[in-house]
């Protein structure tokens, strides 16, 4: 078999993969990779700057503006990985490992606790040297909180912490991860670089380095677990605690 065309098998393949050719499924090569994930990541800026021009353009309201600005490239994001992998693999479930079992919950949570104490100690580190600092999803949040109502910033914070989590796992932990591995790269320098390119995508440069330690601990426990579910729950572990000053912090919303 040519290199271009590996085994369903690969090494490094999600679980989910395993588990199919052991219950004797017939399973194809998947001739998805990382063209697949460039193409992905350039339709989201795309899609992400159109859609942004045509709302200002518009004129829609200012929740309007933001929630679809914020949804709209998870099209190509997270319906790239879905659609590719059932047209030239063997759909998602199996191909970008989407299970959920109890042990992939209880590893989720405990690389998302994890990430999440990590992730605290590089922000203070951070703030040495950025004494300002604050995320993107937090400048946006109180911009809804001044402009908006409770609807719009319930809607963002569910966004942050669920949405966010699936589709951004189905593209670096399901997709992205599995065509570093089936091109040969070992599982450690599979994590570092969907972590580094995480934290990059993010567009945050001062927070580059509170959102790598998440990247490295949700790419350890896909490769732990071999499951994007265990990834996905850790990763909206990660976003709850923002999420929830959303919603709870911001006392001058309305209701």
């Amino acid at each position: 078999m040519s290199a271009t065309h590996p085994p369903a098998d690969y090494p490094g393949c999600p679980v989910t993969v395993t588990e199919a050719v052991a219950r004797g499924e017939e399973l194809r090569s998947p001739r998805w990779g990382l063209w697949d994930v460039t193409w992905a990541g350039i339709a989201t800026f795309v899609i992400g700057l159109v859609a942004g021009g045509l709302l200002l353009w518009v004129d829609a309201p200012l929740g309007v503006q933001i929630l679809l600005g914020l949804t709209l490239p998870w099209l190509a994001m997270g319906g790239w990985p879905l659609l590719v992998t059932r047209l030239r693999g063997n759909g998602p479930r199996i191909d970008l490992g989407l299970r959920l079992r109890w042990s992939d919950v209880g590893w989720g949570v405990l690389a998302g606790w994890a990430a999440v104490i990590l992730a605290a100690l590089a922000a203070l580190v951070t703030t040495l040297f950025v004494p300002d600092l604050q995320s993107a999803a937090g400048e946006v949040a109180t911009e809804l909180a001044d402009q908006t109502g409770r609807l719009e910033l319930t809607l963002f914070a569910l966004c942050v912490m669920v949405g966010g989590p699936i589709v951004e796992e189905l593209f670096f932990r399901g997709l992205f991860f599995g065509a570093l591995r089936k091109r040969g790269l070992g599982p450690v320098w599979t994590i570092v670089v969907t972590a580094v390119v995480f934290a990059a995508f993010h567009l945050e440069p001062t927070r580059f380095l509170v959102l790598l330690p998440s990247g490295l601990l949700l790419g350890w426990v896909r490769h732990k677990t071999g499951s994007t579910g265990a990834s996905m729950i850790a990763h909206g572990l990660v976003n709850a605690p923002g999420a929830l000053v959303l919603l709870v912090g911001l006392p001058q919303v309305s209701p």
